[in-house]
């Protein structure tokens, strides 16, 4: 859907019609545009028909109900691009903002190894974690070959969540503290956050929509504490606690910060991993891309003491299904 929207918006800038007018100076071939400001206009509009705004071109969206059809959407999101210029010039200020719960398998596969490995209270601390969705994980359902793990009354079920080798399933895990760190943290008990992370999911994969919203419930009921901060600011302040292992997760945020900010943080990772002990683990957990693309996004765990860096698995960028290698 998006890829046919974004052509077609493309090509109405191209021969000057509304999209030009809408981006006014982002247009122009030397203009310094925001970062993925393609997905910032689609999201506004998305935010249109979430809102109900824009009931004709509601029909077109699978997210409310609709069908897309591009030749039937066309004129209403041209009247929508006229219609609604201030609302959409805004969208395009505002950075896009994910929380992909999908991702959470990957997370959830490093926390049962580190629980297995040393058998300590877990301390989850996630970089980038927009409204810090995953940080619940513990309280989302996982499906694999094997079986499922998870309460089986959760909200949130990942049907085929894993493949391959399965996660220690049996290990002792036990969430102690939540720790989430953000350039912009979104709060989903916030009407106005909740309905901005809707309308980053594409439209024409309602069941991302459905698992968002089933989370964002989970999240109001289980606590986390969410703060303004930057990725190094944050690993700056933080320090190990004895009898607990502090697990650091991220998951496609890293193309996101600069060469020294990602400097910054693995260099702040092996410090603290120079304070560890058996009592007193670092574990990092990461679903990022890998510098040479093979279809799959690695999941990578690193613990301290020892400071071993081991690929367990791999995934698609948005997480399902992770297949366990390790």
């Amino acid at each position: 859907m998006y890829a046919e929207l974004i052509r077609a918006l493309a090509d109405d800038l191209e021969g000057g019609g509304p999209t030009r007018d809408l981006l006014g100076g982002l247009a122009e071939d030397d203009a310094d545009r925001p970062t993925l400001f393609v997905l910032r206009l689609v999201g506004g509009l998305h935010r249109l028909v979430l809102d109900g705004k824009t009931p004709a071109l509601a029909a077109s969206y699978p997210s409310v109900g609709g069908a897309w059809d591009r030749e039937a959407a066309w004129p209403h999101v041209l009247e929508a691009l006229a219609v609604h210029r201030d609302a959409l010039r805004a969208a395009l200020a505002q950075a896009p903002q994910t929380n992909e719960i999908g991702r959470s398998a990957a997370l959830a596969g490093g926390v049962l190894r580190v629980a297995d490995r040393f058998a300590l209270p877990v301390r989850l601390v996630e970089i980038g974690a927009s409204a810090g969705l995953n940080l619940r994980f513990d309280h989302f359902r996982f499906g694999s070959p094997s079986g499922w793990w998870g309460p089986a009354d959760s909200g949130v079920s990942l049907p085929g969540a894993w493949e391959g080798l399965s996660p220690p399933v049996d290990a002792p895990l036990e969430v102690v503290e939540r720790l989430g760190y953000d350039l912009a943290p979104l709060d989903v008990t916030r009407d106005e956050d909740r309905r901005l992370l809707e309308a980053y999911c594409w439209p024409d994969q309602p069941e991302r929509l459905a698992r968002l919203r089933a989370a964002s419930a989970i999240a109001r009921e289980v606590p986390a504490r969410l703060e303004r901060r930057s990725a190094g600011d944050a690993l700056d302040d933080l320090t190990l606690v004895d009898g607990t292992a502090t697990v650091v997760w991220h998951s496609v945020m890293w193309p996101y910060l600069d060469d020294d900010e990602q400097r910054r943080v693995l260099e702040r990772l092996d410090a603290l991993g120079a304070t560890a002990g058996v009592d007193r683990v670092l574990a990092h957990v990461r679903l990022e891309p890998a510098d040479a693309y093979d279809g799959g996004y690695p999941v990578t765990l690193t613990t301290w003491p020892f400071g071993e860096a081991t690929v367990i698995g791999t995934a698609p960028a948005h997480g399902l299904p992770v297949t366990w290698t390790a």
